[in-house]
């Protein structure tokens, strides 16, 4: 299964995909019994089989009872503690422990695409991201448009975006390679196509990527957002900025809020959203 989630390229995603196999298994040793016995008993006292006969020293027995209720309850209880445990292990908003400061990348699903802010280098990507293996990537979401959920399945958990919302999102990717990211929450026409690369590269190949995105001659102002990036389109091809307004995502995360005495959405200094 290349490229699912039983071809982890993660920590995080190895992580699930181990917790995928457990939880399965251990419903499988009461599954397995019990359809095994269900058409056992179905064959054995079918109408056509005189010779089944009836033992009635089965009716009442506790003993018998609660050892047909112990093994379901007991491995009820092994699933529980398991689920309790990866919940707080895999909780999205846990940094990673690494020995490399986490790089940040702002989100915002759009109609139908991905706009990716990356704060720290100053400049914005669509539909593909890139950053250095071994990394911890802290991504912080919103949408302005409606909900998406973002997902990388090789990489982990997905995650909700929704406008005047921010939500969190750790992972990281062990190893070098390309990765299919995609919105897993049906939103509209251009649901389907809502995807995006997700590389991942060498710390040197992460910085000559970012010194070309930098030549790039693209710059996403606010009027660029506005009359390029949000209104609704499907299948767009990855685009690069070598700039962006440093108060666009929390504008764009705030402008749905309650607004100013003057009626307007609250705005950032220089900001018109």
């Amino acid at each position: 299964m290349s490229g699912g989630v039983f071809d982890p390229q993660g920590p995080i995603a190895l992580q699930e995909r181990d917790l995928i196999i457990i939880a399965v298994s251990l419903m499988l040793l009461i599954a397995i019994p019990m359809l095994i016995l269900l058409y056992t008993f179905a064959w054995k006292y079918r109408a056509g089989n005189k010779k089944a006969a009836y033992d009635p020293q089965h009716v009442g027995n506790a003993l018998k009872q609660l050892t047909w209720w112990a093994i379901p309850a007991a491995i009820i209880a092994v699933i529980a503690v398991i689920n309790w445990q990866s919940t707080h292990a895999l909780d999205p908003y846990k940094p990673i422990v690494s020995g490399r400061p986490p790089l940040t990348i702002e989100v915002v699903a759009l109609e139908w695409k991905w706009l990716f802010i990356y704060p720290a280098q100053g400049i914005a990507t669509v539909n593909f991201i890139q950053f250095p293996e071994q990394t911890p990537i802290h991504f912080v979401l919103t949408a302005d448009a409606p909900m998406s959920s973002f997902w990388i399945p090789q990489l982990g958990s997905q995650i909700y975006a929704m406008a005047a919302m921010e939500t969190q999102l750790d992972l990281m990717a062990s190893a070098t390679g390309t990765y299919v990211g995609k919105d897993t929450e049906i939103n509209g026409a251009g649901y389907s196509g809502m995807t995006f690369l997700a590389r991942s590269t060498s710390q040197n190949d992460f910085n000559a990527w970012v010194a070309s995105v930098k030549d790039s001659s693209n710059t996403l102002t606010v009027d660029e957002y506005k009359n390029t990036l949000l209104p609704p389109s499907e299948n767009d091809p990855p685009a690069f900025y070598s700039s962006v307004d440093p108060y666009l995502f929390t504008a764009i995360l705030t402008k749905y809020n309650a607004p100013s005495p003057t009626g307007t959405p609250m705005a950032f200094p220089g900001m018109q959203m």
